[in-house]
């Protein structure tokens, strides 16, 4: 007979969910909670497809997930089509597949468990999912949040199941992550000819030392949690094309991820503190799309690493690395915030796929987590 987790799994890849395209995964999901008594508010945003369901009273403790996914990329690299869920040497293959419909469809099915073996349990457990975390993440949990803040809704703990695992699921727990900050840099100068410089004003030219001075600032040292502030060149844009024309202007966009030894303020200041002493002439648009998050050790927490232990025979390592989450938003509740997910080997890659016996683990691990905090 088929995992339940494993057949949810399957129905959720088949739904090619672009981000932020839902493509019905949300219908799924909330048929199967309104079937356990789960009350279902949909907050759709534009473009963005969003619930909140909830099923109790009391202290809160909320999943968190998103339906979307990324680009497929080359489809001809597939093994296998990646909306046609396969399972192949003891791996499910497809899009999502770890990044995240297995975890979404191991929390439902913890969930059916957790509430069929105690349909009178403490407290209140509900779920928050989008459409819209791998895009712009603009009409998504970030949104959902404000609404949720607005009208006072108590959120004490939430559990999201990003892929946090490294090789084997519970290796890593995530507790926190680092801020990020962007910038669309804009240098401009004067086009010309290349055998006539003297007419001209390369922003090539000057915008080549003060990218090597910025590259290399020091930041700050991170901490025993967070790993140091980086800064990362995305993209440069300049020139038409022919290779006798200096350019009129170069356009350059770099992130920043930002641990909480910095603040985003002071990292806006001292770039265009060195735009000014290079007496550039520029503009620069900042985009902050999440400031840091940190939970420390509490009720969540241990009883994550408890969990953890108990099934996968392993203390995990409590990190702060990688990208952003949907967790910088939903701290801003005051939530304790923890991610625990299946392994990340493979996500966004072509070929994504995760162990068919992690998914039934990691669904084990979430009804445990409810029990421990709702019973």
């Amino acid at each position: 007979m088929i995992c339940p987790v494993l057949k949810l799994s399957k129905k959720l890849i088949k739904c090619p969910s672009l981000s932020p395209h839902d493509k019905n995964c949300q219908a799924i999901l909330i048929a199967r909670l309104e079937a356990i008594g789960f009350n279902i508010e949909t907050l759709n945003f534009y473009d963005t497809k969003n619930f909140w369901a909830w099923r109790g009273k009391g202290r809160t403790l909320a999943f968190a997930g998103h339906t979307d996914v990324v680009p497929v990329g080359n489809l001809k690299c597939w093994h296998s089509p990646p909306f046609k869920p396969t399972i192949r040497d003891g791996m499910l293959y497809g899009r999502g597949a770890a990044d995240m419909k297995g975890s979404l469809a191991a929390m439902i099915i913890a969930a059916e468990r957790f509430i069929a073996s105690k349909k009178h349990y403490q407290g209140r457990l509900a779920f928050l999912i989008t459409s819209d975390e791998e895009g712009t993440a603009i009409n998504g949990m970030a949104k959902v949040v404000e609404t949720l803040i607005i009208r006072k809704e108590q959120l004490d703990y939430c559990l999201i199941g990003e892929p946090s695992s490294s090789n084997q699921v519970g290796d890593v727990v995530k507790n926190g992550r680092r801020g990020s900050i962007s910038a669309h840099l804009i240098i401009h100068g004067i086009q010309g000819h290349v055998a006539y410089p003297q007419l001209a004003d390369n922003p090539l030219h000057r915008a080549l030392p003060v990218l090597n001075e910025l590259l290399g600032i020091e930041w700050d040292r991170g901490n025993a949690i967070f790993p140091p502030t980086s800064m990362q060149i995305t993209n440069i844009k300049a020139g038409t094309g022919h290779n006798n024309v200096i350019p009129g202007e170069i356009s350059v966009k770099f992130n920043f991820r930002f641990s909480p030894e910095i603040v985003d303020v002071l990292i806006k200041q001292r770039v265009e503190e060195l735009l000014e002493l290079h007496k550039l002439h520029y503009s620069i648009a900042w985009h902050l799309s999440g400031q840091p998050f940190f939970t420390k050790r509490g009720e969540l927490l241990d009883a994550v690493v408890n969990v953890v232990e108990q099934y996968a025979k392993l203390t995990p390592k409590l990190l702060a690395t990688g990208g952003t989450s949907d967790g910088r938003f939903i701290a801003k509740m005051g939530a304790q915030v923890v991610e625990l997910g299946l392994v990340n080997a493979t996500i966004h890659k072509l070929n994504e796929c995760v162990k068919v016996a992690d998914l039934q683990l990691i669904s084990l691990m979430y009804q445990r987590i409810m029990e421990k905090l709702l019973s």
